[in-house]
Parts: C-alpha cells; structure tokens; sequence
C-alpha cells in the first residue's frame, strides 16, 4: 500500500517509509524462547480471527458518493464513535520537484497548516485546536496526501479549515523560512548519517538521473533555492479534480458527505498540469559499498519486481511472503534469525511504485558476521528460485494473508480511509476485498514457482552499509 512512503505500495507485513537497510539488534533468542514467542503468536493470530468478521464486515460496506460538482469518494459510514476520519491524494507528489527545486513538495506539505485564506499561522492553528481536529499533509514520489481527522459534531468548522488549507494556502515568507530551516537541519544531519548516506547512494545506483533517485527532502542548495512563486506554481499543477482520489469513515452519511467534497475540492482546476515522468527498472547486478567503520553491517538486495497489474501479481505476493515477508515463519527469518541467530530483524518487500517496481531485501548483523549472513541470504534465495516452495508453505501462506488482511489494513478509521485511497489509486474496484480471497486461493504451486524463478534468479544489486566484507561470495 502505498501511504506517506517515499517507495510506493510495499506487499509486506511492515511498511516502512524508505526500504532501509535495518540495524543488527542482539542475537537471536534461545530455541525455549523461540518456542515461547510462536506460542503467543499463535494465540495472537486466534484472537485475531475471532475478531475478524466484526473488521471485515465494517470495512465491506463501502459506498461510492458523489457529489453534484462530480467529486467521488468511498464512504464507510460508522458511528461508533463520534470521529470522521478522511484521507486523500492528488497523483503527482517528489517526481514533480524541477530540477534544481528538489524538495520542493516536501517543503509544501509542511506549509498546509501555517496559515490559508484570512487566517495566518497562529490564526490557523488556534482554530484548528478549536474546532478539535488533526490535519496532516505528506509527499510520497508520486503523490501528495492529506488527512484529517475530526470530532462529528465539529465537522463544519474542520472542513471549513481543510477547504481552506487545499485551495488558499497563504505560503508567507515566515513559515517558509522556519520549515526551510527545520528541513535544512535534517538534511545536515543526514549527511553524517550513515543510512541516510547510504539511502541517497542507493536511489542512484539503481535510477540513475531519473526523478526517484533524487531525495525528497532536496539538498542544502536546491531548498535555499524555493521561493513562494515556485509553492504556489506547484499547488496550481498538482491540485486538480483529474488527480484527486477521496476516502472517508465514520459518523457522516452520503447527503452531508457530499455537500462537503463540493465545498473542499469543488472549486479546484479540473485538469492537472503534471510533468511526464518515464516508466523505469532499477538497474541490477551492481555491488554498491558505503564503507563506515561500524560495528553492525546494513545489507539491501535488490531484485526485479512486478507490476500491480500484472497476472503473476498474487503468485509474486505469495512467493515474497514465503521467502521474507512474513514476521516470524518466512525463510529468511527461520534461516537467519532462528537457526543462526545473525540478525534481529530480516524481510523482503515487493515494492510497486508508479514508474517502477522491485522486490528488496533488508537485514543487518554484526560486522564480523556480514559476509556470513549475505552468503545466507543468498543461499535461500537461490533455493527457493530453484526449488520453489512447498504446499505446506503455500497452503499456510494463503491462510495467513487471507486472515490478516482486516488487521494489518482496518484496525483503525484513519487505516480504512488509507486503505481505501489506495485500492482507488489502483483501480482495483469497490469490491476488491470481497474478490481479494479468490484471487489469492486461485494461486497455483506452479504458479508461485514461476514468481520465484523470474525474479529471483536476477544477479541482485546489493548495498552493504559498513565495513568492507572479507570473503563475500555470490552464493
């Protein structure tokens, strides 16, 4: 799903905003404690299917509503609570930054709440506190996203705010300035960071001179360089009807739902004015170091992917889950965590973005133990491309995607709403959840096989934050 990230819709149990390369915490635990955790998460997963249908039966009952100006948006009515909760993007989000200007949109997103129409930014969160609502705006490579979330019996005043903050941000020289320098501060920071360093040289080594290799916070020189005319010039392209994908949950029915969509985004240009961004596949088969003297070594692995669209999408999904995207029953972490306690933490991530799409594997270990683990990793990616997994692991991994799929996605108003702007962001349809079951069951052995030997059997890219390795074979 796609969310805040800077890489798009990661199909994994986590979802990180950056695929980074994860730190090395203590080994593993001993086999008693081992026992002990698969003990709990069985129960945890019990309690999770018992309450299960109650999830699942909420996050079904989805309404298409649109308004007289034409703004569509899913509506999941629930008044449970007293809380509207509503998310939304416009296509177009870091890609857009012209060159020179990167972290523009970055630098936009944080502007929304400093002031819009007659009210400046002390005047605009004084109402915002008011009227008891949280307002937020963050850019991913491909789109711009906001939320919102509100007291029902405060909505007129909260939407009023949101109407303002989408269509009359003020953009003023001082909140502009203290953002900047907020923004400016990371980016120093990150300079004497190793994974940040490490980040950057990674989205180069695979993009090139494409936009997504570029950081969405800019540099030091392009953010000096952000002037109000270039926010505003960047408002008027992004923020359009064409681009606009809506979702809201909670107490507010269908007739008063679209009264509001008119009022926040009715009066928006209909088309935007997006730059083309070219479709691209991450350049593989490179060995990309950044050589810090640490005691922990960071390992990324990257492989091809596979579009949403595509017909081996699920076979792909299930084949990722069996080899790294489960929590505590994948191969990677049974393999590298469990029998050998190298690593706290090892996952894989098929990630699909706009223009791009990857498979990435991420774990870190002792420094002394780096060339060991990578030989690991390799080893049982090699024996799951050539092997493919077995009906066991098939059979527990449709099971478990299918019944954790309301728990990892519908936990919460503001997780359906998300959840929501990305099946439309995918044009999956208002009834993927229903049908979502029958593709996943529809997956065949063979077919998970092809997954694993099409992408896996790629010499990978692969980035090692730390000492060089001694000894590091392909496996």
């Amino acid at each position: 799903m796609r969310g805040v990230p800077a890489w798009r819709r990661q199909h994994s149990v986590t979802h990180p905003s950056t695929v980074s390369a994860l730190r090395a915490d203590p080994p593993s635990p001993t086999r008693g404690e081992g026992k002990a955790r698969a003990a709990l998460a069985t129960l945890f997963l019990s309690i999770v299917f018992l309450i299960l249908p109650a999830l699942t039966a909420r996050a079904m009952d989805i309404q298409s509503v649109t308004s007289p100006k034409g703004i569509t948006a899913w509506l999941v009515e629930d008044y449970s609570v007293p809380i509207v909760a509503i998310r939304f993007v416009f296509g177009g989000g870091s890609t857009q930054d012209p060159v020179g200007k990167e972290g523009l949109a970055n630098l936009m997103t944080g502007l929304f709440d400093e002031g819009a129409g007659p009210l400046d930014s002390e005047d605009f969160q004084i109402k915002l506190d008011d009227a008891g609502a949280e307002m937020s705006f963050e850019e991913s490579r491909d789109g711009l996203y906001g939320s919102m979330r509100m007291l029902a019996e405060q909505r007129d005043q909260a939407f009023d705010l949101l109407r303002l903050a989408v269509n009359e941000p003020r953009f003023d020289q001082l909140p502009i300035d203290r953002i900047r320098s907020q923004i400016l501060s990371g980016i120093i920071a990150g300079e004497n960071d190793p994974d940040t360093v490490a980040q950057n040289k990674w989205a180069r080594a695979l993009y090139g001179d494409h936009p997504y290799s570029r950081s969405d916070q800019g540099t030091k020189e392009s953010i000096a360089t952000i002037t109000p005319d270039d926010l505003k010039a960047l408002h008027r392209a992004v923020f359009a009807r064409g681009g606009l994908h809506v979702a809201v949950v909670g107490a507010i029915d269908p007739e008063t739902l679209k009264k509001k969509l008119d009022m926040v985004f009715g009066n928006l240009p209909q088309n935007q004015a997006l730059s083309p961004v070219a479709d691209i596949d991450p350049k593989l088969a490179q060995h990309v170091e950044v050589d810090y003297d640490l005691p922990q070594t960071s390992l990324q692995l990257a492989y091809p992917g596979v579009k949403r669209k595509a017909a081996d999408f699920f076979p792909a999904v299930l084949m990722n889950e069996i080899l790294g995207g489960g929590t505590f029953t994948s191969r990677l972490f049974q393999e590298v965590r469990e029998k050998r306690g190298l690593a706290y933490s090892v996952n894989s991530s098929l990630i699909n973005q706009d223009h791009a799409n990857a498979l990435v594997i991420s774990t870190g270990t002792r420094s002394d133990r780096a060339a060991e683990t990578l030989g690991i990793v390799r080893d049982v990616v090699k024996q799951l491309a050539e092997q493919g997994p077995t009906e066991a692991e098939l059979a527990a991994t449709k099971k478990y995607m299918i019944g954790a799929y309301a728990i990892n996605n519908l936990d919460s108003s503001s997780a359906i709403a998300s959840t929501l702007v990305e099946l439309q962001l995918d044009d999956l349809g208002i009834d993927y959840m229903q049908r979502r079951a029958g593709y996943i069951n529809a997956v065949t052995l063979d077919q998970v096989k092809a997954a694993a030997k099409k992408l896996l059997t790629t010499e990978p890219t692969i980035m090692v934050i730390g000492p060089k390795l001694a000894g590091a074979g392909k496996g």
